[in-house]
C-alpha cells in the first residue's frame, strides 16, 4: 500500500486502497446515506448492519487518518426532536462509553445551526419500540440512537483519534419502526426489497406505517444533503 498524502480528491467512497494522510474516516449505515457527502477529504465506509464488516472497512480507511466521524440518519431516544433536526453527540454510550471530540462538536454545532448537543447510544440493535427508546434515552441521558457510532468509535480509541457524531433525526422517540424496516438492511449498505416484501406479505397490516415511515427518511435525507453542504471539507475537523 502506497502513502500518499490527502490532497481531496478522494471522497465519498472513492478510495483505492492507497493510504492516505489526514483525511477523515466517516462510518454510515446505508450506501444511500453515502452518497449525500460530496465534500473533499474525507473516506466513507457503509456498514449495512454488518458491525464485524464495518469495523474490518474502518480499519482499512483508519491508516494516516486525522479522525473518524459517526454520521447519517439516528433515531430519536427523548421528546422535543423532529424528522429533520441535527444532533451532535458529546459523548456515546451503550456498547462503549466513550466522550466526543469536544473541540470538533462544537465546530459541527458551529456548521449547523440550531443542531443539539446530546448524548448518543449503540450497541448494534436497531431499536424498534417506543417503551424502550424512551428507556434509553432516560437510562443512558442520550438523545438519539444509531448502529454504527460503537464501532467506529472502538476505532478511534484504538488508535488514538479524535471521535465524533454528527446525525440526522429520521424517525421520532414515539414513532415504532415496522418489522419491513429493521429487516431492510443489506451487509453491503443497500436495501433488501425482498425482505421487506416478505415481511409486508406476512404482515400486511404494516403497509400504513412503512409509507409514514419511508417518508421521514425520505425527509431526513433532504437534510443530510443540505446540511451535508454546510458541514464541508473534513466534516468540520479543526485540526
Amino acid at each position: 500500500m502506497r502513502r500518499v498524502p490527502f490532497d481531496g480528491r478522494m471522497s465519498n467512497g472513492c478510495w483505492n486502497g492507497e493510504e492516505m494522510i489526514g483525511h477523515v474516516v466517516v462510518a454510515t449505515g446505508f450506501n444511500r446515506e453515502v452518497a449525500t457527502l460530496r465534500q473533499s477529504g474525507i473516506v466513507v465506509v457503509a456498514g449495512g448492519g454488518d458491525p464485524v464488516g464495518l469495523r474490518a472497512k474502518i480499519e482499512a480507511a483508519a491508516a494516516g487518518a486525522a479522525g473518524i466521524l459517526s454520521y447519517g440518519m439516528t433515531g430519536a431516544l427523548a421528546d422535543g426532536l423532529a424528522i429533520g433536526d441535527w444532533v451532535v453527540g458529546n459523548r456515546l454510550s451503550g456498547a462503549i462509553d466513550i466522550e466526543c471530540d469536544p473541540d470538533w462538536a462544537s465546530a459541527l454545532q458551529a456548521r449547523l445551526p440550531g443542531a443539539r448537543l446530546g448524548g448518543f447510544f449503540a450497541d448494534g440493535r436497531m431499536i424498534d419500540s417506543v417503551a424502550e427508546k424512551l428507556a434509553l434515552g432516560v437510562t443512558h441521558e442520550a438523545l438519539a440512537v444509531d448502529m454504527e457510532s460503537h464501532v467506529a468509535a472502538a476505532v478511534a480509541m484504538q488508535r488514538g483519534l479524535p471521535f465524533a457524531i454528527v446525525r440526522c433525526i429520521s424517525d421520532g422517540a414515539r414513532h415504532m419502526l415496522p418489522h419491513a424496516i429493521t429487516v431492510s438492511m443489506r451487509p453491503d449498505g443497500g436495501v433488501d426489497a425482498k425482505a421487506m416484501l416478505r415481511s409486508l406479505a406476512a404482515r400486511p397490516g404494516q403497509a400504513a406505517d412503512i409509507a409514514r415511515t419511508t417518508a421521514g427518511f425520505t425527509r431526513a435525507m433532504r437534510e443530510l444533503k443540505r446540511g451535508a453542504i454546510m458541514i464541508g471539507p473534513r466534516m468540520a475537523l479543526p485540526r
